[in-house]
Order: structure tokens, then C-alpha cells, then sequence
């Protein structure tokens, strides 16, 4: 990736590192609440039809809220077929406050009954049938994929996108598009780990707005662009 002077600063860059750059930030995030998604599989919530619900749960909703919301689902019911025996409105209570909780607890029923009825109960680790529910794109489809079945495929949120981004590891102007050069830049051995890592790093080090520069494990490779102010 490209190196150099930003302008206004003396500092010259070291190529930038993916292998070590993640080996230090696995380290400098691990006093942090891990990303939801692989809480839950810690938890032991990592089946693919579970990680995909949990995902869906987690849509426009904070980690701090969708985390408990979908172990309170998963302890009620934990299989598509017991999700699929409630009605709406049970789901509905179970998964408030996650945003958008009346429309999510439809496309939960639906997409638990889809499972019992068309694949017998057991979610297939195949991104078309996943992608074919209401409700799920890339994103979630690929984390289910990568965290419950071992799939290496790449999950793209803001913080990925904005990280990469201020790295100069990609320069995009959408997490879509961000998706798009990973998958030709990133190797496949860090596709489920990007999301991993970088979801507590861009909540709590590099951070959207001031990131904390002075403590970031991996200043001297980082291109910092856009960052106007940091601490």
C-alpha cells in the first residue's frame, strides 16, 4: 500500500502490514468487549441459523443492546423449530429494543419456518439460501457464514470500512465497495478476523471521531486519512 508524508506531517510511513497489524490490535482490543457476534459464539450461540438471527437482531442496534436481546431469544427458543412454534408477537416481545423489532420478529418467524420446512430444521452454510431471507444481506450472511461454518468470507461494517479507509489499506467511499477490494487485497486467512478485531478497534482506539492516535498500536503504518484532530 502506498507510503509516504501525509501532507503537513514529517512523519514518513512504514509500508503497512496487515499480518502484524492485526497481531497487535488482537492484543491491544482484547481488554474490550468483543464484537456481538463472536460473543455469542463464545456463549456458545454458534449455530449458522443463530448467528444469522443474532445478526439480524443487531441491524441499527448498538452491540450493548443486541447482545443480551439475542441471548434472551436463543434461551427461550434456541432451535428454528422452537422459534418458529411462537407467534409474532412473542418473538416481538422477546427482542425488544432492538430497532425495527416488529418488522425483525416477522422476518425471524418467517425465516425460522423456512428453515424446518425446506431444509429440515438445520440451516445450510450456503450464502444464496441465506441471502434469500428477507432482512439479510452481505453483511450478515457473511459473518454467519464465517463464524458458524468456517467460511473465509469477509463482513463489512462502518468500523471495518472506516478503519481500512484511514489505513490507506483501500480508499472507498462506501463499506460496499470496501467489500469489494478486500476480497482482491485481503488474504483469506484474516476475512473472518477483520471484523473481529477491527469492530472493538473503531469502537474504542480508532475511533470515528478524535481516534487515540497516541496509543495506536499501528501509527507508524497508518496513513491517517481524513484525521483532522486526534488524541
Amino acid at each position: 500500500m502506498a507510503t509516504g508524508k501525509r501532507p503537513g506531517d514529517e512523519t514518513i510511513k512504514r509500508p503497512f502490514g496487515v499480518d502484524v497489524a492485526l497481531a497487535r490490535i488482537r492484543t491491544a482490543v482484547a481488554p474490550y468487549p468483543k464484537a456481538a457476534m463472536f460473543a455469542l459464539a463464545e456463549e456458545g450461540y454458534r449455530t449458522p441459523f443463530q448467528q444469522l438471527i443474532a445478526c439480524l437482531i443487531s441491524i441499527r442496534t448498538r452491540d450493548e443492546e443486541s447482545l443480551p436481546i439475542s441471548r434472551r431469544l436463543f434461551q427461550a427458543a434456541p432451535t428454528p423449530a422452537a422459534i418458529a412454534a411462537l407467534a409474532t408477537e412473542q418473538i416481538d416481545a422477546l427482542i425488544r429494543p432492538s430497532t425495527f423489532h416488529e418488522r425483525k420478529a416477522v422476518q425471524i418467524r418467517d425465516i425460522a419456518r423456512r428453515v424446518v420446512n425446506e431444509f429440515g430444521g438445520d440451516l445450510p452454510c450456503d450464502e444464496e439460501v441465506m441471502r434469500s431471507f428477507a432482512g439479510v444481506g452481505i453483511k450478515c450472511a457473511h459473518l454467519a457464514l464465517g463464524i458458524a461454518c468456517g467460511v473465509p468470507v469477509i463482513s463489512v461494517d462502518i468500523h471495518v470500512h472506516r478503519v481500512t479507509n484511514r489505513w490507506g489499506y483501500v480508499s472507498t467511499t462506501s463499506p460496499e465497495r470496501t467489500h469489494d477490494v478486500l476480497a482482491g487485497a485481503l488474504p483469506e486467512r484474516h476475512r473472518v478476523a477483520i471484523n473481529e478485531l477491527l469492530v472493538p478497534f473503531g469502537k474504542h482506539i480508532c475511533t470515528g471521531v478524535a481516534p487515540r492516535c497516541s496509543t495506536c498500536p499501528v501509527l507508524e503504518m497508518c496513513q491517517q486519512v481524513g484525521v483532522t484532530s486526534h488524541r
